[in-house]
């Protein structure tokens, strides 16, 4: 029989001394193998643990093998010597981690006893976590009664337990399990949540249901022809209720309304936002077609201008508006906004201008890129001071 490691008979152990019986390195991270480990290797939808073995940090623990048997490889961050050691586990990690499988253990009980969902998937992740069931629907109202049903055995404190059994007497009772693993040899391993459930895990779990402290299904969606449930336990839902309470009274002071009337408060914010965000375009369409006839009217075979807190779409509006106003001339337009600069060269069809050409000669002078054909070349820039030396180049080069 493998001799059973500190982390599957003692979940709450957190201090362990030990000896390291491997020290070994693989692409580049050292790793350790212990006489026994109160660190859990990832496996079943939980993650590896997080601790220290003596001076170095464990950055994983994962399953290994040598030859036939199996070995719990602790990832470390620095190099350690075989012999004595202690290990020290990072326990509000663990904790969390127990609440949330824990957790899983028993809503799943509750959704295959009260609806007959069987659970076919579940994930624990670090924020959130979520069991697939094989329902193709759940109503807001069966997700409501689910939830409740799992606190009432919140509150009703079930013992939970580790054992082990034969897998002869494994395959006389009553377990909720996909199978056990290909190649399995020895006891199973079963985790029994009093008088509601049995089923073949190795993780780790609270010692009652009392200590999931509460629950929250959080959302639903569909996915692979089932359901995909999100739920959290625990502090993990206490650390919730404080992140939204400390948003709920910034948006409380920013807006000057109840909770209850922030959701219409924001609406109505975007919705004025977006009236002036309508009226600013019609403005801007305004300007621009101010301007262009403006500049139209100006003398020279190319027309210059710079616009102050104006981006690159401002500059192709007047492009259009000039070439549909004037198709014999050039036309440079830059333009700054929040520290980026903006510049158009174009040209209408009865002007010769290469426009390509000078556009590349104009972009080397301003430190800038850009590109195009034809008869447009647009793109950033970044020495303003450049501009009328920019404006020189292309005067000289605009027949």
């Amino acid at each position: 029989m493998r001799e059973r490691k500190t982390f599957e008979t003692d979940a709450y152990a957190r201090e362990l001394k030990t000896n390291i019986l491997k020290v070994f390195e693989n692409k580049g991270y050292y790793c350790v193998v212990l006489e026994d480990s109160i660190l859990f290797p990832e496996g079943g939808g939980q993650p590896g643990d997080r601790g220290r073995i003596g001076s170095a940090n464990v950055l994983d623990v994962i399953h290994g093998h040598s030859g036939d048997t199996r070995e719990d490889i602790h990832i470390v961050d620095s190099l350690l010597e075989p012999g004595p050691t202690e290990v020290h586990l990072d326990w509000k990690r663990r904790f969390d981690h127990m609440q949330q499988h824990t957790g899983q253990h028993l809503l799943t009980a509750v959704a295959r006893g009260r609806f007959g969902w069987a659970t076919t998937a579940f994930h624990l992740g670090p924020d959130l976590c979520d069991i697939e069931l094989d329902a193709p629907q759940i109503t807001r109202g069966q997700r409501h009664e689910l939830e409740e049903a799992v606190i009432g055995e919140i509150i009703a404190a079930r013992s939970v337990s580790a054992f082990w059994v034969t897998q002869e007497e494994y395959k006389t009772r009553d377990v909720r399990s996909r199978g056990l693993p290909d190649g399995h040899q020895g006891d199973v391993r079963l985790v029994e949540i009093q008088g509601l459930d049995i089923n073949t895990c190795g993780g780790t779990h609270m010692s009652s249901t009392s200590e999931l402290e509460c629950l929250k299904l959080l959302s639903a969606e569909p996915i692979r022809g089932g359901t995909r449930l999100f739920f959290i336990f625990g502090k993990r839902l206490r650390d919730r209720m404080e992140a939204h309470e400390q948003r709920g009274h910034q948006l409380r002071t920013i807006l000057g309304r109840p909770d209850d009337a922030l959701a219409a408060a924001i609406e109505q914010r975007i919705a004025h936002e977006k009236e002036l965000e309508r009226s600013l375009r019609h403005t801007e369409d305004e300007l621009a077609d101010l301007y262009a006839k403006f500049m139209a009217a100006e003398p020279g075979t190319l027309l210059v201008r710079h616009f102050e807190n104006k981006d690159a779409g401002f500059l192709q509006k007047i492009v259009r508006l000039l070439l549909e106003l004037d198709n014999n001339r050039a036309i440079f337009v830059t333009a700054e906004k929040d520290g980026n600069a903006f510049f158009s060269l174009a040209a209408g069809s009865a002007c010769e201008a290469d426009i390509p050409k000078l556009g590349r000669e104009a972009a080397a002078v301003l430190n800038g890129k850009g590109g195009g054909s034809g008869r447009q070349f647009q793109g950033k820039f970044g020495d303003l001071s450049k501009l009328r030396e920019a404006a020189a180049i292309l005067r000289a080069g605009v027949k």
